[in-house]
């Protein structure tokens, strides 16, 4: 399953990256873009919730939209 989700409070490249990188050892594919602030995640719904995903991103200090 693929979702685009909108990410609120990265403030560099940098932030993406390390998003990026953490979505992706959760066995989330995953491509952050910082000058859109949006989430390219693909996953498989039998293994992790989108909720799950959402709450990944929160829990390093992130808003999801």
């Amino acid at each position: 399953m693929k979702k685009i989700l909108k990410i609120q409070g990265m403030h560099c490249s940098g932030c993406a990256t390390g998003l990026e990188i953490l979505l992706n050892t959760k066995g989330i594919k995953a491509k952050v873009d910082f000058d859109s602030k949006k989430a390219e995640v693909e996953f498989n719904p039998d293994k992790i919730s989108l909720e799950k995903i959402k709450k990944e991103i929160e829990n390093v200090g992130y808003k999801v939209k």
